[in-house]
């Protein structure tokens, strides 16, 4: 593991800005509209995700394992690298980062040598990383080396959210999604700083309860691969990818206790899945979209709330890693009320960053770092 302090170094910016109308459809006699471009800000090496850093920057992580600071003319050297420690082989890699609320502490998911899901944690002091305060957090065994998830966030109650896959291969061979025996297919909400190496939390919603792991806040889960949180609401939204034939968002409310079953392996979205049953606790999606007609793997996304495009507020922003085009909800009381395109394309877009200041930036997987703004 290589810890390097930011380097006055920088890769030169590419701005490249194409100029296309937000389109939004609705029920409404009025229907909202503003003009958005994609800048490219800056070209990374398989850019897999990113977060909100000290000082108002964004830290981007490198699936290879690598973690660079976005400045005004591009990204800094890296700041971390654990290249050697990782492998890229199926979806593994640097999957998720996060800082917690007060920046104290920088967390990384990653897949390791052996393919298993690690969470680790560093110190931060002054916004840089202190190496020797690393220390690993949870780590998950991955029988497969797809459907790792392998996101991370921090809620607004001060926890951290892990999202890990079903475990991979296809169809959920080990029936994990809906066993509460096992980490997989699930998202986890642990108290990273509470306890050695973490503490559950005492309102979880399957604490002591017998055969179910303390940790889970939500399953039935195939690959969750991006989740995040509304900064305006604290609702909960879930990009969870599909099997075959459909490709569903999840949602929950901000006072929502936990213990949601999005339906995987009975179900597919609303579908039954090769004969299932659906549960009778079955929480369906929010919103679900056909494979045949918009891509192949949805990639979760944002409440936009930043002040840089009026007409974006309130909207959930998202993607699909084969289509690639940037797309819209609005969302009330657990319904869709509004389906929007945004008339941008981002590529094979892997993943999207919240900045501090609410504004979005786009990642795809052969490289672009953009920035959503106005036209």
């Amino acid at each position: 593991m290589k810890v390097r302090t930011r380097s006055s170094a920088i890769i030169g910016a590419l701005f490249l800005a194409v100029t296309l109308p937000l389109t939004l459809t609705t029920a409404s006699a009025e229907e909202p509209s503003a003009q958005v471009v994609l800048t490219e800000v800056a070209r990374a090496q398989g850019p897999s995700a990113g977060a909100a850093g000290p000082d108002g920057k964004v830290w981007i992580a490198e699936r290879a394992g690598t973690v660079r600071v976005l400045g005004d003319y591009g990204l800094s050297d890296p700041v971390l690298d654990i290249s050697d420690e990782t492998t890229t082989d199926g979806e593994r890699g640097l999957l998720g980062v996060a800082f917690d609320p007060e920046f104290a502490h920088f967390y990384i998911s990653y897949t390791d040598l052996e393919g298993t899901s690690t969470i680790d944690e560093f110190a931060v002091a002054d916004g840089q990383l202190q190496p020797d305060t690393r220390r690993t957090v949870l780590t998950q065994e991955q029988p497969y080396p797809n459907h790792n998830g392998g996101d991370i966030k921090f809620g607004p109650d001060g926890y951290l959210y892990i999202a890990f896959g079903d475990g991979g291969s296809g169809g959920d061979p080990h029936g994990n999604g809906q066993n509460l025996d096992t980490l997989l297919g699930k998202i986890l909400r642990i108290d990273p700083t509470g306890g050695e190496p973490y503490a559950i939390p005492s309102d979880n919603p399957f604490v002591a309860q017998d055969g179910a792991k303390d940790e889970i806040w939500a399953y039935g889960l195939r690959n969750p691969w991006r989740f995040s949180f509304d900064a305006g609401t604290g609702d909960l939204l879930i990009g969870d990818v599909g099997q075959s034939e459909w490709e569903e968002i999840d949602w929950a409310p901000a006072s929502s206790k936990g213990g949601e079953n999005y339906g995987w392996s009975s179900m597919e979205g609303n579908h039954p899945f090769r004969g299932g049953t659906e549960p009778a606790n079955h929480v369906p999606p929010v919103h679900e979209y056909d494979r045949s007609g918009l891509g192949c793997s949805v990639t979760g996304g944002f409440v936009y709330r930043g002040e840089a495009i009026a007409d974006l507020a309130g909207s959930y922003v998202y993607s699909d890693y084969c289509d690639g085009t940037l797309r819209t909800l609005r969302i009330e009381d657990g319904a869709v009320t509004e389906e929007g395109d945004l008339g941008v394309q981002g590529g094979e877009v892997i993943s999207f960053v919240e900045a501090g200041d609410g504004e979005l930036y786009v990642l795809a997987i052969g490289g672009a770092v953009s920035r959503l703004d106005p036209a």
